[in-house]
């Protein structure tokens, strides 16, 4: 991941709402939440939703799929990876070694 694939990550999980559906989409794991069981455990419009899914999205930070006539929604575990390896790769004055056990276990159990 590069600077400007952070910067679309970290600008998408800075707002309120879009925070709380990344949040509730990690607690579903890989099987995810279809698009209108979202709108209404956050209590958010369909539309409203569907923009901030959209922005997810862009950042690979959530995935769609087709099951039958639902759109469900789960999170992007490769984009999310990557964005937290971006944010860890430099750590500890050059010695990655020493965060790969965070990297290696984060989101471990989604996988």
């Amino acid at each position: 991941m590069d600077t400007t694939g952070a910067l679309a990550g970290l600008s998408a999980l800075a707002q309120d709402s879009r925070l709380k559906v990344f949040r509730l989409l990690i607690q579903c794991g890989p099987e995810g939440m279809a698009v209108g069981d979202i709108a209404r455990k956050m209590k958010v419009p369909q539309n409203t939703l569907s923009s901030h899914l959209g922005v997810l999205s862009r950042a690979s930070l959530v995935k769609a799929r087709k099951e039958s006539r639902s759109v469900i929604y789960s999170v992007d575990l490769k984009g999310t990876r990557d964005l937290l390896t971006f944010l860890v790769k430099d750590c500890c004055r050059g010695r990655p070694e020493v965060c790969e056990p965070l990297i290696a276990s984060a989101l471990a159990e989604c996988c």
